[in-house]
């Protein structure tokens, strides 16, 4: 049979060409940039929707805002195309387009339904899509489809989300269509064309590891070393809202599913009794006469504190000051040997030093958020502030005093991504922050981490000399110097330790440490501000040595708490033998500064405690395992998961020791240990273990 040319004038039909490297990369970055214009249409979206929000804001935060979300936009496109860069791997897959523009059409919907539920979802909890998604999830369907239906116009998002998806396949069919070679048919007189010649198969693999390398960069949000882009990045403006909008939604559901889904949840801390049962526990563990509950239907232990006048101090101003590895064990004022701490040893002749404080765990990260954010560190969670609970509002000192009208000052030796500082810590209200790119010609700077730690010091002094006299005040100092792989500077103002084995340059870091704390202080009492200020030093953790105090190692989580200020001794005397923790101290503080206050703090101010209460303390070790502790005063009962608990005798100071005894001589060491992980675990994962109760919630 002969085949019928089209005449000479007509209209040339198109024939399907074969798949190219070329025409299969045009429509992988066409389809990217669609998806691109997609989300960057959500953010204004959301923008305008919730446009109350705006206020005074100037529309400089609002571009850096969706500055930020493009990164985050980009490596969610990153994960859409993922099909279609393996799909480079194989011409059989690059010549199945269809399947390819149905994936990204699929993608592309399912994330724009996303989209169109958190224009309320916002509006309701001023947070982006997170486990709170997943707990409606887990309640009754009948009731929160209900919800849904009759408080939202639900109806009318369907239809234009349909719409929306229609219009998605339209616009990849077409971006096909157009990234496509195309091939006229031929006239009898037209010369042959040379046969098409698929792509080899090393084309295709060079190609495709080009394009694995660049989409990994993209993911990662940054080029500099650290982290991949974390939600904290967002957090780069004094507006909340702003802050928020640079997020991704569906990133930040993908953060909670893995939190919630993984694993690692299956770590948590299980419930060992009823939760009522456990609530009583915890209320007379934590509840002082000073206290009174409030909101007790909503909240595990929310309660205002007003502490006697008699017991308050004559200041205005708090410095925390959170000491990089200072174990308690290497502390001269706390029997340690060598002479390594001779500055921090002078200052605890004129303070009021505690002798049986511990850190919440092993870990920076745990010891910042149980020390200002005033919540312990709990199974499954030792990294609370790079998880989506993270982003929950406590009831720590940022909160507290911004409520009264304070300044704030956070000044550090290195980058406030390292461990989500930035993201963290403006989220509970601090909004100054000094960090390592801030320091121009500073002594040292660690290549590892940053600064040196009398850099750090010298800052500190200089910028709270700046803050005005006529307003309170609260900085957070923290220190670095004394981390692994302890650089620094070459000429020392102190004698290096050589008499310590293998602790000698961990030891000489840490009495450099000590120096520039002194350094800190000798400049400190010059300045105007020193007589109305409360200054609170204290180990961020510890660190093990050639001995080891239980299997829980103590010498990890003894750290010395002192605290400095105008007459703090006439007040309290020079010395506390009552147990603490890192989450008593914004108790603490809030107790010596006066008046009531609302704060919800798993801990208790320790110069407030009830006649005959020693104060006690829990504890977990950094890392997903979950063994816990209870310390009291003489002893410490630890139950690793899956093992009876163990309960031993315990002596700290120069002659360290410990000693198992029988687990019956302290039966209720046991139920208030689990009652306390229990409790704090469901306010956290209700996000009720805050001063207010949290938006939408429901008991």
């Amino acid at each position: 049979m002969t085949a019928t040319l089209a005449p000479r004038n007509a209209p040339l039909p198109r024939r399907i060409a074969q798949p190219t490297l070329k025409s299969h990369l045009a429509f992988t970055l066409l389809g990217g940039a669609a998806l691109l214009a997609l989300y960057t249409l959500l953010r204004i979206a959301l923008l305008v929707y919730n446009r109350e929000l705006i206020g005074d804001t100037p529309s400089a935060t609002f571009i850096e805002a969706f500055y930020n979300g493009l990164r985050f936009d980009v490596r969610l496109v990153v994960y859409a195309l993922t099909p279609l860069l393996l799909a480079l791997l194989s011409v059989r897959a690059m010549a199945a387009r269809g399947l390819l523009r149905w994936w990204l059409t699929a993608f592309a919907s399912f994330t724009l339904l996303l989209g169109i539920t958190e224009l309320d979802f916002y509006r309701e909890f001023h947070q982006r899509l997170n486990g709170l998604v997943f707990q409606y999830f887990e309640e009754d369907l009948a009731t929160v489809g209900s919800m849904l239906w009759n408080g939202f116009p639900v109806g009318r998002y369907l239809l234009a989300w349909a719409i929306a998806t229609w219009l998605l396949a339209t616009l990849f069919k077409g971006l096909d269509r157009i990234s496509r070679p195309v091939i006229p048919a031929l006239h009898e007189e037209s010369p042959p064309q040379p046969a098409y010649a698929a792509p080899t198969w090393y084309w295709r693999s060079g190609l495709f590891l080009l394009c694995a390398l660049l989409a990994v960069v993209a993911a990662r949000g940054h080029l500099r070393q650290g982290p991949p882009l974390r939600w904290g990045d967002a957090y780069t403006t004094n507006s909340m809202f702003a802050n928020q909008l640079g997020l991704n939604g569906s990133l930040t559901l993908l953060s909670a599913a893995e939190a919630s889904m993984s694993s690692q949840r299956s770590n948590s801390w299980q419930s060992t009794m009823p939760d009522e049962q456990a609530l009583d526990i915890v209320r007379q563990l934590l509840l002082t006469p000073h206290d009174r509950l409030v909101d007790a239907d909503n909240a595990a232990i929310r309660r205002d504190f007003t502490p006697p006048a008699d017991r308050t101090l004559p200041i205005r101003n708090v410095v925390v000051i959170l000491m990089e590895s200072f174990a308690g064990h290497f502390v001269g004022a706390l029997g340690g040997t060598g002479d390594i701490t001779p500055h921090f040893d002078a200052l605890a002749r004129e303070g009021l030093l505690f002798d049986r404080f511990f850190s919440n765990g092993t870990h920076t990260h745990q010891g910042m958020f149980a020390t200002m954010a005033c919540f312990p560190n709990l199974p499954a969670f030792e990294y609370l502030m790079r998880t989506p609970e993270g982003a929950h509002k406590f009831s720590g000192l940022p909160q507290l005093l911004s409520a009264r009208g304070y300044d704030n000052l956070y000044v550090y030796n290195g980058n406030f991504q390292w461990d989500n500082q930035s993201g963290f810590f403006s989220n509970q209200g601090m909004t100054r922050f000094i960090g390592r790119e801030d320091f121009v010609d500073p002594v040292y700077m660690d290549p590892t981490w940053g600064v040196s730690d009398q850099d750090m010091f010298d800052r500190a002094a200089a910028e709270l000399d700046k803050l005005p006299a006529d307003k309170p005040f609260y900085a957070l100092l923290q220190t670095l110097s004394n981390h692994t792989p302890y650089a620094l500077p070459k000429v020392l103002p102190i004698e290096r330790v050589t008499d310590r084995g293998i602790f000698g340059e961990h030891l000489t870091a840490m009495r450099y440490a000590d120096w520039a704390l002194g350094e800190f202080f000798a400049k400190a009492r010059k300045s105007a501000y020193y007589k109305h200020t409360l200054f609170v030093v204290v180990g961020d953790h510890g660190f093990g040595s050639d001995q080891q105090l239980t299997e829980m190692d103590l010498f990890r989580f003894n750290v010395p708490l002192l605290l400095l200020a105008p007459g703090i001794q006439d007040r309290f005397g020079s010395r506390n033998h009552h147990v603490g923790t890192q989450v008593d101290v914004v108790p603490t503080i809030m107790g010596r500064l006066g008046g009531t206050v609302r704060h919800q703090c798993w801990g208790r101010d320790l110069l407030n405690l009830p006649e005959g209460d020693l104060g006690i303390g829990v504890i977990k070790p950094s890392g997903g395992d979950q063994t816990v502790a209870l310390v009291t005063p003489e002893r410490i009962l630890i139950e690793p998961k899956g093992f009876e608990p163990r309960l031993y005798s315990y002596q700290l100071g120069a002659d360290p020791k410990a000693e198992r005894i029988p687990l019956d001589l302290a039966p209720e060491l046991k139920a208030k240990l689990e009652a306390f992980l229990q409790m704090a675990t469901r306010s956290l994962l209700d996000n009720t273990a805050g001063v207010e109760a949290a938006m939408g919630h429901k008991p």
